[in-house]
């Protein structure tokens, strides 16, 4: 091992509980032992991710947070005996991995609970609203500190909790955590006074407004928490370890408003000041960790940190928080594993959280011990497969429900948490493959194909691996996507997969009938009909190197066009964001987390935007567009960058023995092509 992680295997403790060594899986729902958004049962896919990662030298495990009341169906979580009964048959194979088990409970959501359209018509419709309570009761899962409008929608406001509601929860708390406890269970997460979840929004004046003793004074925000931490210990001991998920600083200035990194604003939520006071009140209470991180649902981006934010984001504000209290400290937040360690040997933190990075490779702290660094397939942030909770304007949560239904999945990682769907079988009659494009879909294909005992190969029309991928992660702040793509070209060479460069492929007929994968990908949608359109950049160019001036219209507000603009600025340049639609980023797959970053970042360094608004003529030194009342704007600007879409783009049709992936069958995101791409090479 690198000397220079040592310091993060260490032992540590929390409370009594002896961990052998300092790196956390922080929970992530959809990895719960007890199901997610379902019936609560031992969740054997859940506990398969939990045992992969204990047996790769991880020292504290915290599954999916555990609603101790489920959304879905109304049951409290103490009363499924067998279910517990079930997890301590389980517990022992678990223990001999050396690792440590904190189950993590939640009190629930409150006005951060995500909503979808469907549930704005249960709701709202009243026939619906009552038949719907027995498997969804909204008016009690969305219930809060004070009434509240909800994050995602202003359809589905939340009410006042009740202090009998509130007693129970306490109750639930209580009750589950013996049944963990007896279990075999090492100690319970409390979830959390932190992110803007339900226990969170009773300490916050801007949510809380109640006049009883849960609301006013310090004390009494806060009470809700530690009466639930004076309850556990009451049931289970002293000596059963409670951590607490905690944010040490809200981050926001607002509903719906949050606080970017650097900003000068006024925090509404817990500030610094108050959070030196908190975690010191929460540890005298009884709580043995805390486990930290920044943010709220209202300022998502630092809890949920997309590629847009900086490393170690939160570590700063944890090590501050550290200084205040004597039980240990757990910082998460894309979090560098060196800088972690750093930390720890200074003192400045007691346990480095992650979470994503284990979806993408369960195995990456194993590789980290030995060496092999370059072989840990990385996280890049995107929030594809795991957390894609989409908003836009007028539209609350827009995911699939298979999506709302399996979080916990990796765009990068076709197999996690989907290990029956997919998974490596090996071939009793293998085959030569040729896989046309040498993208990450072809890449993706040819890995699987190899793996199972196939012969691929990829024909490549350029002398380089990467196919629009490299600009796609040529971004000054994309360094993980670079990283993706160095380990794909990794795998082909230590796999030995045979590339033919400057190979473009004119048809398929020379392969003789042998299978044929078609990942040529898609070429860019040109708006021809714009007088002018020929002056314009195409996004890939510009990606590519191509110079642009200083003064820079972006036409196109989607994902890929916000991002140029970003880059545009980031680099000094002053980019102006033309779209059609009434927002920006308003498509599905790309988290909340990741478009309110980009949204609130153009607003807050005074991007131009132009919404409803439509390209009609390209001009030298200025665009004229129409706006939505029909009335002609000229935009001045040094050059154009055009960022309309794309078109998929086969070099032949699909057909016998002719498969297709990427964006050539379809456009979409990293997601859809590396699981098209496992999909179809498992087929073969």
């Amino acid at each position: 091992m690198d000397k220079k992680y040592e310091p993060l295997f260490e032992k540590w403790k929390i409370g009594n509980c002896e961990i052998k060594n300092r790196i956390v899986l922080t929970s992530m729902g959809g990895t719960d032992l007890f199901g997610w958004m379902e019936k609560n049962h031992f969740d054997k896919d859940g506990a398969e991710f939990i045992m992969r990662i204990a047996k790769n030298n991880v020292g504290l495990i915290l599954p999916g947070c555990q609603p101790v009341y489920n959304p879905m169906f109304g049951a409290w979580l103490e009363n499924n005996k067998k279910m517990y009964k079930d997890l301590a048959r389980w517990m022992p194979e678990f223990h001999k991995t050396g690792a440590k088990l904190f189950v993590q409970l939640t009190a629930g959501f409150g006005r951060s609970f995500t909503v979808s359209s469907m549930m704005e018509m249960l709701y709202n419709t009243p026939v619906l609203n009552v038949l719907s309570k027995p498997i969804m009761n909204l008016d009690k899962i969305t219930a809060s500190a004070s009434p509240s409008p909800n994050r995602w929608s202003d359809k589905l406001p939340s009410r006042e909790m009740t202090k009998k509601e509130i007693n129970r929860f306490v109750e639930s708390f209580a009750k589950c955590s013996k049944l963990l406890k007896d279990a075999g269970v090492d100690g319970v997460e409390v979830h959390a006074v932190h992110e803007g979840y339900l226990l969170d929004q009773f300490t916050f004046k801007y949510v809380n407004k109640r006049t009883d003793e849960y609301g006013g004074s310090f004390e009494n925000r806060y009470r809700f928490a530690v009466d639930i931490v004076k309850a556990i210990k009451k049931e289970c001991g002293d000596d059963f370890p409670v951590s607490l998920r905690y944010s040490v600083v809200s981050k926001t200035k607002g509903m719906r408003q949050g606080a970017l990194p650097g900003e000068d604003y006024v925090e509404v939520g817990r500030d610094m000041e108050e959070s030196e006071r908190a975690a010191k009140y929460l540890q005298d209470a009884g709580y043995d960790c805390l486990n930290c991180d920044n943010g709220t649902y209202d300022a998502w981006y630092w809890a949920h940190p997309p590629v847009y934010m900086p490393e170690n984001c939160n570590l700063a504000d944890v090590e501050h928080i550290k200084k205040f209290v004597d039980i240990p400290v757990i910082c998460a937040g894309r979090l560098d594993p060196a800088v972690a360690a750093e930390s720890i040997a200074s003192g400045g933190i007691d346990g480095a959280g992650f979470a994503r990075p284990f979806l993408a490779d369960q195995e990456w702290v194993t590789k980290l011990i030995n060496e092999d660094e370059k072989n840990i397939r990385p996280c890049i942030l995107c929030h594809n497969g795991c957390f894609n909770m989409c908003h836009y304007k007028g539209v609350p949560n827009d995911q699939e429900l298979s999506d709302s239904l399996h979080l916990a999945r990796c765009a990068v990682n076709a197999e996690t948490m989907q290990w029956k769907k997919h998974r490596i079988v090996k071939t009793n009659n293998p085959k030569t493959v040729h896989i046309i494009g040498g993208g990450i879909g072809g890449m993706e294909a040819a890995r699987v194909l190899k793996l199972r005992g196939h012969n691929p190969v990829i024909h490549e029309k350029t002398d380089v691996l990467g196919g629009i991928f490299i600009p796609a992660s040529a971004e000054s702040y994309k360094g993980k996507l670079r990283d993706l793509l160095a380990w794909y070209r990794l795998q082909m060479a230590e796999m030995g997969i045979e590339i033919k460069y400057n190979d473009e492929v004119k048809d398929v007929a020379s392969f003789g009938g042998a299978p044929v994968i078609v990942a040529t990908g898609s070429v860019p949608r040109l708006l021809k009909n714009v007088p002018g359109y020929e002056k314009m950049t195409e996004a890939c160019e510009y990606l590519n190197g191509k110079e642009v001036g200083e003064k820079v219209a972006v036409i196109g507000g989607g994902l890929t066009g916000c991002e140029i603009a970003y880059e545009l600025a980031l680099t000094g340049k002053k980019p102006i964001i033309v779209e059609m639609k009434d927002d920006l980023v308003s498509q599905k797959g790309v988290c909340l987390a990741n478009s309110s970053y980009l949204r609130e970042w153009f607003a807050l360094n005074k991007v131009p935007v132009y919404l409803e608004t439509r390209l009609k003529e390209v001009k030298d030194g200025s665009v004229i567009c129409t706006d939505k009342d029909g009335k002609d704007i000229e935009i001045e600007c040094d050059s154009v960058i055009s960022s309309a879409g794309y078109i998929p783009s086969p070099l032949v049709p699909k057909g016998k023995n002719i498969y297709l992936v990427g964006d050539c069958l379809a456009i979409g995101n990293l997601r859809s092509v590396v699981w098209r791409a496992y999909e179809v090479a498992m087929s073969i």
